[in-house]
């Protein structure tokens, strides 16, 4: 009798876990603009895989003799730049950037700074006066300022930019974490837990981690689309990705000395930014309202 009903219990929550993923994928999908985020998302990941087989030209090939070509002209789609190189050709190459940065440098953040956060929520007192309040000396200081002066330090190159980025991205990720911390530990089944014994590792990892995940994932998300745009940014000041490597953010700092010549060259790259920043942001608002159980179906 016992074991028929551990089979029934295992069986319904099954089928309760199957229906709150079903209800998740369902609340997400007829949610239009997140559709059409994930679309984006999903378009711009494969534009990076199969970058070689969707450009049209080598995008590091030069010929001066074709500078500056309007969208259109001797086979190129997007034009040139001011050296001849196809613009949509590097514009491909450039989301390879994109999504690597984008990637990389939220979870390098993501990883420090959840485990501070975790730390700092958890244990309280003076650990957590301490930590938060470098993560305050951090946040001081504007997001891409912070970035700049890390790029300052570290110098140039594309390993340095996530680096950079991971690390400006921290005190967000540990203050995120920590409040979700500090609202799931004082509930009763995390006392009743602690009262049975359990230590602190396994009550963190079993129990606080698996529920302040769903608010780390829609930060995450966005965070994505902050990283984009902070690249961009200091590949545009001559601090992140150097040339002649295809970047948006040096595409649209090349271009911006030829915005009467050539308007194509910062106006392509600068499209592509906006798209792509716009689909993760779309894609995260619907995350964040699938999640939240409070949002009727």
């Amino acid at each position: 009798m016992d074991t028929a009903e551990s089979i029934e219990q295992a069986k319904e929550l099954q089928y309760q876990k199957a229906k709150k993923e079903q209800s998740f994928l369902r609340k997400l999908l007829r949610n239009r603009f997140a559709a059409l985020g994930l679309l984006v998302i999903f378009l711009l990941i494969l534009t990076a895989i199969f970058a070689p087989f969707i450009a049209t030209h080598d995008p590091y090939a030069m010929n001066t003799a074709k500078s500056l070509l309007n969208a259109g002209e001797s086979g190129h789609l997007l034009g040139t730049d001011s050296y001849g190189r196809d613009i949509f050709s590097r514009i491909i190459y450039g989301s390879r950037i994109s999504l690597i940065v984008g990637i990389s440098a939220v979870l390098f953040g993501a990883i420090f700074g959840s485990f501070l956060g975790l730390i700092s929520g958890y244990f309280g007192g003076k650990t957590d006066t301490v930590i938060m309040r470098f993560m305050d000396g951090m946040m001081a200081f504007p997001f891409i300022l912070l970035a700049i002066v890390l790029m300052t330090v570290l110098g140039q190159g594309l390993v340095n930019v996530i680096i950079a980025i991971g690390i400006s991205n921290i005190p967000g990720f540990a203050r995120v974490v920590r409040g979700q911390v500090l609202t799931v530990k004082e509930m009763e089944y995390i006392e009743v837990t602690r009262s049975l014994g359990a230590k602190h590792g396994r009550i963190i990892l079993r129990h606080i981690v698996p529920n302040s995940i769903a608010p780390l994932i829609v930060y995450a998300t966005m965070g994505i689309a902050g990283a984009i745009i902070s690249e961009a940014s200091l590949s545009f000041l001559g601090l992140g990705v150097q040339p002649p490597t295809a970047s948006w953010g040096s595409m649209l700092q090349e271009g911006k000395d030829y915005l009467v010549l050539s308007p194509e060259l910062a106006t392509f790259s600068g499209l592509a930014i906006l798209i792509i920043v716009l689909g993760i942001n779309l894609f995260g608002d619907g995350l964040r309202d699938a999640l939240d159980p409070k949002m009727k179906l």
